[in-house]
């Protein structure tokens, strides 16, 4: 493995391991503070547990994100000192920002964690919720500075130097709305059917009342996600093809320009051939899907130099399985609102839970295909059209071992918060048991 390789194999095992910490981080709080409003409701203790467990859990992921966002900050700046030397000036106001964030979600998550006996119940309840708020600004912020290279903005490149630098332009860039409520609603989506998922496997066991409203809880927010997120996939798409289109063209395969474009669903690309193998192709769609109009012409990748081209089989196939695991949840969020207004017997039914089993997985693997398609569809570019990925590599050897010492610390460190969040599962479900 050469060291261009192991230093893009490190970002992207450590940016694959935090980004569902970071998920998870960010939506977890939602629960615990609906939890606790419905305790606050109703007086029913059930909620009252289940807002604490769920608290736990956020503190367990508060931490692993945070230490994880911290080790892939100090990759920026040690992988990839050529980028960060032109781009911390530009890009660093949302870091900061997302800093400023972060420590307010420290601070409401010490006095949500602390404060049950000690603040007044309605003041307990609002902490937990600046503890969502603040997570969902922090996702925000760190999603803009990405945003900024796939759509760099707020300075003027003159002779390989940066000058005329405006942050403010840099992080409000045109990439940052459509990337931001993406990655958002794919978050709730995402948490949402895992937590119900895991529930689900409780509540199988054994039908206790805990785990029925946890799951209810938690695809309250996962299935409205999961309707909202083709509506966001559309808007997001729509901003690749007028910003990055050879990124688009890649989650294609579309080769060649041409009106009335196809939309590819499936298929094997061969890129020697230039041609897409065993595909359904709708006439227009594609064209649609990125100009809204069935008849407009969408650039195919002849219209860039080949050595610019993204890797399009890994671009094409993380696409595909991110539309295809979105379209599934989305169903599941319909049958979900069918059963809650109409058939209430379906949500204790098998069949029901055992696909909310089977999807417990399912959000997670698309946010990761969708960061594949994000930054190996922005590949050879580390900062879009202005700086390649490769010219931006230290010069510092050896970069294959920090790959497998941080590979095997991310390993350890999932495996501890397996752990504890089983362990927490199990004092919260032998509670329940042992009052039966």
């Amino acid at each position: 493995m050469d060291e261009f390789l192991a230093a893009r194999m490190q970002m992207g095992v450590s940016l694959g391991f935090h980004i569902v910490f970071a998920c998870i981080g960010m939506v977890m709080p939602w629960f615990m503070f609906l939890a606790e409003w419905k305790w606050q409701r109703t007086n029913n203790p059930v909620y009252l547990d289940l807002a604490k467990a769920w608290a736990k859990g956020v503190a367990i992921f508060f931490a692993v994100g945070a230490v994880s966002g911290t080790v892939l900050s100090f990759e920026l700046g040690m992988l990839w000192p050529g980028f960060m030397e032109h781009a911390g000036p530009i890009f660093g106001m949302p870091f900061s920002w997302e800093g400023t964030a972060f420590f307010l979600e420290a601070i409401a998550l010490g006095l949500f964690l602390y404060g049950w006996k000690r603040l007044n119940r309605k003041v307990h309840l609002y902490t937990g919720l600046v503890v969502g708020i603040a997570g969902v600004l922090s996702g925000i912020f760190v999603v803009s500075a990405n945003a900024w290279m796939n759509a760099p903005a707020g300075f003027d490149w003159v002779n390989g130097q940066a000058e005329n630098i405006d942050p403010v332009k840099a992080m409000f860039n045109k990439a940052w709305f459509s990337q931001a409520h993406h990655m958002i609603i794919a978050a709730f989506s995402a948490t949402g059917f895992a937590v119900a998922g895991i529930h689900a496997i409780l509540y199988l066991k054994n039908r206790l009342e805990i785990h029925a409203k946890a799951i209810t809880i938690a695809l309250s927010f996962a299935a409205v996600a999961a309707l909202l997120q083709p509506i966001s996939g559309d808007l997001a798409a729509k901003s690749v093809a007028k910003l990055q289109p050879a990124k688009l063209a890649a989650f294609e395969s579309h080769f060649e320009t041409s009106e009335r474009a196809p939309l590819i669903i499936g298929g094997i690309p061969d890129v020697e051939k230039r041609e897409v193998k065993y595909a359904i192709k709708l006439p227009g769609f594609l064209s649609f899907l990125a100009h809204g109009d069935f008849n407009a012409e969408v650039k195919g990748l002849e219209e860039f130099p080949e050595d610019e081209w993204p890797p399009v089989p890994i671009v094409h196939y993380s696409f595909q399985l991110m539309v295809a695991i979105g379209m599934f949840l989305a169903l599941l969020g319909v049958i979900f609102l069918i059963a809650t207004y109409k058939k209430k017997h379906w949500l204790v039914k098998r069949w029901w839970l055992k696909l909310l089993i089977l999807a417990t997985p399912f959000g997670f693997i698309a946010i990761q295909a969708g960061w594949i398609v994000t930054e190996v569809g922005r590949q050879p570019w580390i900062i879009y059209g202005i700086m390649k990925t490769r010219d931006s590599l230290t010069p510092m050897p050896g970069i294959q071992y920090t790959f497998y010492t941080i590979t095997a610390v991310y390993l350890v460190l999932s495996f501890v918060v397996v752990w504890l969040l089983s362990r927490q599962i199990k004092m919260l479900h032998s509670k329940y048991l042992s009052n039966d």
